[in-house]
């Protein structure tokens, strides 16, 4: 999410350039659920950043 907000992006916008449902995006930003290992590749390689940093193991 902070990414998201960072960028002015709205979750829509996330979720189509991800071809991935609104509601999806919504789940991982609440922590209702967790991406799977291959959207958080998408997603890493979206906002140019690391898996890791992703999932708050580097800074």
């Amino acid at each position: 999410m902070e990414l998201r907000k960072e960028r002015g992006l709205s979750q829509a916008t996330v979720a189509k350039d991800l071809n991935v449902s609104l509601g999806i995006v919504c789940y991982w930003e609440t922590n209702k659920s967790d991406p799977t290992a291959h959207n958080l590749a998408k997603v890493a390689r979206y906002f140019n950043v690391s898996s890791d940093y992703l999932l708050g193991l580097s800074d």
